[in-house]
């Protein structure tokens, strides 16, 4: 279908990451003429991924949550189809590697739990407690459902039952918060162990919640990998599911103006390969970075300076340097399992200070293709080492600015990102992986600068905004925009990140239309988001089109080689 065929939508959605195509799905499903508008040229957002001779690497994925049976993303993917990509649960979920020590964190978290106290008798007390404070945080999480629903689509005595359920959710890790920072993690420690070794596991993190919430997690077995085919499969799903209903996805298109009239959005302006467009609409959900939103695209008073200011001033998680590696070999023949392997600051203290120094003190590692064999050529695998960056490090990375203020990527920026990389696959290889150079084909390096660039999220952050006091205090995230029919539905609507909260964010934007476009099909799913009534219930109630899950995962590059080797063969 071509851009000019069809003027009119129901709903707009801009940005065809996770939160904007879940949002797509459901009001597709419900009936809804849909338009997706995506400025690069694929689905996915942080999920997009991408290739590299012969193998696929994910872009952002640490591990997934929230999506094995009963979890929230689940539960939402399976209204819309039987399906959908599913991932499989870890049993081996973090290596905690430094100078001193190293712990694997399973799925039984307790086995952790039995081993340091055996190796820490006198802290005997204080790891109890450590992991009772984790456990209650997981079964907070576990039960996550019941502060799913915003409280913007909920009726007066809605919002009290959300109230009281947000705060047993909260009371679980709130306690812990004020524990951030180098001194707030140290004093936070300093309240379960003695024992300085026992302290250095957790050395690379930032605040105490960080510590206990993978712990906790892991009692509820809610660590996941990606589904066959790498995390990218997830957003292809969503785009067949909307494309299903006829509607549409536009990619390479640029969002240049939501016009507002009354009050209202009436229509978006976009260009698309050079060509200029204008579709009307009677809804807008932008599942994008927040401030894009109001800066760039809706009028210049639609919120107060102050409220700007706010939004300016949040607190943003990291983003990350990004080393996607191509092996030679499969990477289990170098040590790596299924696990993330989580290397602390003491590793670092001898090396000679260069720029890479600081990017020494917390990295992270994980083996897709131990996980998924599909990502890699046969006999050979991928690993990814993510290290938390900010966009300003080095001078914002040796970068020039535009006119415009965007940032331009120079000489000095490629030597800089390679000079970091070199030194992050040396003292990777130093410390856990001998002969790991000598065995990797290419890497490619994503800077924070990289991350901006392709999702457009402020300064390349990961996840957006922190759930920190400052955030909450500020209302830094909602749906609800000063102009009624323009709704925030990606991960900005919320506090926090990853597909969970994507998906959360994308479920309630939808929800919000239908609560004034479909008022059956939005009583039905705001009554299945809070489970009170069953997938069963759900769809006896005939309120979304019916499906044919007829979806059907498109070959890895690995796996079209297979088919490609055997075909040749046969000849």
């Amino acid at each position: 279908m071509h851009i000019s065929s069809k003027s009119n939508y129901d709903v707009v959605v801009i940005g065809a990451g996770v939160g904007g195509l879940t949002a797509a799905s459901l009001l597709s499903k419900a009936g809804l003429s849909v338009c997706v508008l995506e400025k690069e040229p694929h689905a996915g957002g942080y999920l997009a991924g991408f290739c590299r001779k012969g193998f696929r690497f994910d872009t952002a994925i640490h591990w997934l949550n929230q999506c094995a049976t009963g979890g929230v993303v689940d539960m939402l993917f399976s209204i819309l189809g039987s399906d959908y990509p599913k991932a499989t649960t870890q049993k081996k979920v973090r290596r905690y590697i430094g100078a001193n020590h190293n712990y694997l964190l399973t799925y039984n978290p307790d086995e952790l739990k039995q081993q340091w106290i055996s190796e820490f008798p006198e802290d005997r007390e204080g790891i109890e407690r450590f992991f009772k404070a984790a456990k209650k945080i997981g079964a907070a999480f576990n039960k996550y459902y019941r502060v799913f629903r915003t409280e913007e689509s909920m009726s007066y005595w809605e919002k009290l039952k959300k109230t009281m359920a947000f705060a047993r959710f909260g009371i679980a890790f709130i306690p812990y918060l004020r524990f951030s920072g180098p001194n707030g993690l140290q004093r936070g420690l300093n309240k379960f162990f003695k024992q300085k070794k026992l302290q250095d596991v957790f050395a690379a993190d930032t605040e105490l919640v960080g510590c206990l919430t993978p712990i906790g997690w892991a009692y509820y077995k809610d660590f996941q990998s990606p589904p066959e085919g790498g995390g990218q499969v997830i957003p292809e799903w969503l785009k067949h599911i909307v494309m299903y209903y006829k509607n549409n996805i536009f990619f390479n298109s640029t969002v240049q103006e939501i016009i507002v009239e009354n009050e209202l959005a009436k229509s978006v302006r976009f260009i698309h390969k050079g060509c200029k467009y204008l579709i009307n609409t009677k809804y807008v959900i932008g599942a994008i970075d927040v401030e894009t939103l109001y800066n760039k695209m809706l009028p210049p008073d639609t919120i107060s300076s102050i409220f700007r200011n706010k939004l300016t001033q949040a607190e943003l998680y990291s983003s990350s340097i990004t080393i996607s590696i191509g092996l030679d070999c499969a990477p289990d023949h170098l040590g790596f399992s299924e696990e993330l392997l989580h290397l602390s600051s003491q590793n670092s203290k001898n090396i000679v200070s260069t720029k890479a120094t600081p990017f020494l003190s917390e990295i992270s590692i994980i083996a897709p293709s131990v996980r998924d064999p599909s990502l890699a050529p046969n006999g050979k695998g991928t690993l990814t080492i993510y290290v938390p960056a900010y966009m300003n490090d080095n001078e914002y990375w040796r970068t020039t600015t535009d006119v415009r203020g965007n940032h331009v990527r120079t000489e000095a920026y490629q030597r800089l990102k390679t000079e970091i990389a070199e030194a992050i696959l040396q003292h990777v290889e130093d410390v856990i992986a001998p002969g790991l150079r000598s065995h990797i084909l290419f890497y490619e390096v994503a800077t924070p600068i990289t991350h901006w660039r392709y999702t457009g999220n402020k300064n390349g952050t990961m996840m957006g905004a922190k759930p920190g006091r400052l955030n909450i205090k500020n209302k830094i995230a909602h749906y609800q925009t000063p102009v009624k029919n323009v709704l925030l539905g990606g991960h900005w609507a919320e506090l926090g990140g990853g597909i969970p909260i994507a998906v959360k964010a994308g479920s309630n934007a939808a929800l919000l239309v239908l609560k004034k476009e479909n008022k059956k099909a939005f009583r039905a799913l705001a009554d299945y988001m809070d489970r009170k009534i069953s997938i069963t219930e759900f769809l006896k109630k005939n309120v979304f089109k019916p499906y044919c899950n007829n979806w059907v995962r498109k070959p890895t590059p690995a796996e079209k080689a297979i088919v490609n080797n055997k075909n040749q063969a046969s000849l």
